[in-house]
């Protein structure tokens, strides 16, 4: 019987899975194929850094989340740069190893068979909106280049430094979580994020690989105008994080047998309001216009009870995606 790892595995490489390999992200993670470890941390030391859990409120880089008590990670406070550093301004925050690695002999006793995944929660162009705040953002991709281009790169180099880290520590892949999309399109054009950002993702990817990491892209919103670029600059699995205002049949159409998806039942619309029929149906048309007979798909999980999710309907999306096999059909 092939470990959980292997199965993961040939999803992503259209290697004939027995099944559809499951990921469940925010609880209940042992009941998954694939165990996700947090590789960020919050902006002072914790006291018991054995504890593997991203403090959301203040970040090492500095942003501040301010929490709203409803289980959700909060929203930005206000900039951590007001006004555009200069290059010799930036505050890149130190590696810390020892403290950020603490909790991975514990994580892979845990993880036993499974496929290890480290996240860096948020990153890329996200944490630069976070930094600068969004219309500062916005803004300083036009009109100020050069301030921006160094904030970017500094960040983006950062984030090499700790695939590095978890390449080191023996993980199979790196999480990336950086959203492009609204609920009707890209925040920026096609033609700008092919010019200014996508040349940038290329070589932070192309060096996930040389390392032997796998790269798993995060995307809210309607990513349809890009996923085929994810996919020619090298992710290996495509996280359609909101499908409800993804076409998914036209990214299917474009990238199905190509690249491997990541993919939940919405959280927005099916998974709250849906009965267990209607899950189970989409988990059937998320399969049938995203995989193959070969692989190509892994089912995502998440508790959402603080956006009105019931614990009926989380437990049947696990159950879901547990009854796809490799062809879709339910078992």
């Amino acid at each position: 019987m092939a470990s959980r790892k292997e199965l993961v595995d040939k999803a992503i490489r259209f290697g004939r899975p027995d099944r559809v390999p499951i990921v469940f992200w925010n609880c209940d993670q042992a009941d998954g194929d694939l165990m996700l470890y947090h590789l960020s941390l919050g902006d002072e030391p914790r006291e018991d850094s054995s504890l593997n859990a991203w403090d959301w409120s203040v970040n090492e880089w500095g942003y501040k989340l301010e929490s709203m008590n409803d289980g959700t990670m909060g929203h930005p406070v206000r900039p951590y740069y007001p006004d555009l550093p200069r290059p010799g301004e930036i505050r890149i925050p130190p590696i810390r190893e020892d403290e950020r690695m603490a909790a991975v002999p514990g994580f892979l006793e845990t993880c036993g068979d499974r496929y290890r995944l480290a996240s860096l929660d948020l990153s890329g162009f996200t944490v630069y909106t976070l930094l600068r705040g969004f219309e500062n953002s916005m803004e300083d991709v036009l009109l100020a280049a050069e301030g921006f281009s160094a904030l970017l790169d500094a960040i983006l180099q950062f984030e090499c430094e700790l695939m590095r880290l978890a390449a080191r520590h023996g993980f199979h892949g790196i999480h990336l979580a950086d959203d492009w999309g609204t609920q009707s399109g890209l925040m920026v054009s096609p033609a700008l994020w092919r010019r200014v950002f996508k040349p940038r993702y290329r070589r932070q990817f192309a060096l996930a690989h040389d390392l032997g990491l796998d790269v798993w892209y995060h995307c809210c919103g309607n990513l349809t105008e890009i996923a085929a670029d994810f996919h020619e600059i090298g992710v290996d699995v495509l996280n359609i994080s909101q499908p409800n205002v993804v076409d998914v049949a036209e990214v299917g159409r474009r990238l199905r047998g190509k690249q491997c998806f990541m993919v939940p039942i919405s959280y927005q619309t099916v998974s709250l309001q849906g009965t267990r029929e209607e899950i189970f149906a989409e988990a059937r048309r998320l399969h049938r216009c995203l995989a193959t007979d070969a692989g190509g798909l892994i089912g995502y999980v998440e508790e959402y009870g603080c956006m009105g999710m019931s614990q009926e309907n989380y437990r049947s999306c696990g159950e879901a995606f547990r009854q796809l096999k490799a062809t879709g059909c339910e078992g």
